[in-house]
């Protein structure tokens, strides 16, 4: 049974995986991305690792890959991204048909893709439409309507973490800034550095999300004040997806989201504060996601199977001689 070579592309970590037909894991591995070393050299190195999972035996149909946008996912470029610095109009999907001698390569952006996994074959299954979060370094998120993703007029829909607020001094800020695990570190550096707040986290050499974690699970009543206000402006911001889309769930994945109820429970409370009526909470709303490193692979494989299943039938119909 013909194979799908996975390929996820971030910022910091890059994975590839290979499955089979049936979405059996066969293959897996991953490595740095070191995104400073420029497309060149990081493409010939993402293409490496998917060929070292490739064996003699093995009869590969197609490339799905997963990168951040923006993309143009009908050119196969990599626009730019914040986690891409310097990178511009990257032609990632062709340069992995030369890599593999034609092969039929597709890329989408990850977090869409963590949604067609967790809908398909994760804690979304049945819930439609379906919203799904990855809540870590920052805020990503696609949504499914009618079993179809939502890409959006230009391919660019949706960007959850770019949705702005107004502070209270008046500033606006996106919701990544105020939700995210980045976010949990800049707040408690700067409410240290604005008072004498006792914390075990003035101990730490770096304090950032994780650091803040760790200590609010610790008990630190400092961390654990962080993790209230981020997860209210985390409620904030489901409150305005619940309004948009009346999803029957949101699946919440990423790391931020290993802290459970620590920051889902403020969340929670502004979610019932501010949601306009109760038929925009269906039973089982908010479920944490089945997948969690390798979302992105299980959605690249899933979609470039799709893709490569169309255009193949595209191109019988177009064969198909005229009755």
């Amino acid at each position: 049974m013909s194979a799908c070579l996975a390929i996820d592309f971030g910022g910091t970590r890059s994975r590839a995986a290979l499955f089979d037909g049936d979405m059996r894991l066969i293959r897996r591995a991953e490595t740095r991305s070191r995104v400073s070393d420029g497309p060149d050299i990081v493409l010939e190195r993402l293409i490496n690792l998917g060929k070292s999972l490739i064996h003699a035996e093995d009869e590969l149909a197609s490339i799905g890959i997963a990168a951040p946008g923006p993309l143009d996912t009908a050119a196969g470029v990599i626009i730019k991204a914040e986690t891409l610095p310097g990178w511009s109009k990257a032609p990632i999907v062709e340069t992995f048909r030369r890599a593999f001698a034609g092969l039929p390569a597709f890329v989408e952006n990850d977090a869409n893709l963590g949604a067609l996994a967790e809908y398909h074959l994760g804690a979304g299954q049945g819930a439609d439409p379906m919203i799904y979060l990855t809540i870590s370094t920052g805020i990503g998120g696609g949504a499914i309507i009618n079993g179809e993703l939502f890409n959006g007029f230009s391919g660019h829909a949706i960007e959850p973490g770019h949705m702005r607020f107004t502070l209270p001094d008046g500033g606006i800020r996106r919701w990544e800034e105020l939700a995210s695990g980045t976010a949990l570190g800049e707040l408690a550096r700067h409410q240290l550095r604005a008072g004498a707040t006792p914390s075990v986290l003035r101990d730490c050499e770096a304090i950032d999300g994780q650091a803040v974690g760790e200590a609010a699970l610790a008990g630190d009543e400092f961390a654990l004040d962080c993790l209230r206000q981020a997860g209210t402006w985390l409620g904030l911001g489901l409150v305005n997806l619940l309004h948009l889309f009346n999803p029957a769930a949101v699946v919440l994945g990423g790391s931020v989201m290993n802290l459970g109820d620590l920051i889902l429970d403020p969340a929670r409370k502004a979610i019932e504060q501010h949601i306009l009526f109760e038929g925009f909470l269906p039973d089982n709303l908010l479920r944490p996601a089945r997948f969690s490193d390798d979302v992105c692979l299980v959605g690249a494989a899933l979609h470039a199977r799709k893709c490569a299943e169309s255009a193949a039938a595209s191109q019988w119909i177009a064969r198909r001689p005229n009755p």
